[in-house]
């Protein structure tokens, strides 16, 4: 079975697009960004949420949500980049450690997958300069997973 979290502060709101790129856009865009963990297991789901909410959630400055929904309608578009496979990612490899000290953690973890999920905001946003400044493609995959009509 495959098991999607994204998580999001609590108390972060929109910020301005042009951070995140190299040279400013033509038009005012914003972006909010959240980390997904994509958990690929067999066993308890009740046990797989535990371990969520113990290991990669903190309750006061962080909310998870577990359907696999984009958590905002109003996006340009939707950008998931994560490590590749061969490359070292030292909070998957946290995390595959305190699974692997669990005496019964009540689930099997086969696969999991971190991904950096950067909504963008406003009329105008060209996902391919996103793609450009923020990727690098030695080392990320990446895909534009959502793109409505502005």
């Amino acid at each position: 079975m495959t098991k999607t979290y994204e998580i999001t502060g609590k108390f972060e709101s929109e910020g301005n697009a042009q951070s995140l790129l190299y040279a400013p856009p033509a038009h005012p865009l914003t972006f909010r960004r959240t980390t997904r963990y994509l958990f690929e297991y067999d066993g308890s789901e009740a046990a797989l949420d535990a371990f969520v909410q113990k290991v990669l959630v903190d309750p006061i400055s962080q909310e998870y949500h577990n359907d696999g929904l984009p958590l905002w309608d109003n996006t340009t578009f939707i950008l998931d980049y994560g490590m590749k496979g061969g490359a070292l990612d030292l909070e998957k490899e946290t995390i595959l450690n305190y699974y692997r000290k669990l005496a019964e953690p009540g689930f099997e973890l086969k696969k999991l997958t971190l991904k950096t999920r950067i909504y963008v905001f406003g009329e105008g946003a060209d996902s391919s300069v996103f793609v450009r400044d923020i990727v690098n493609p030695a080392i990320h995959t990446w895909e534009v997973v959502l793109k409505t009509a502005a």
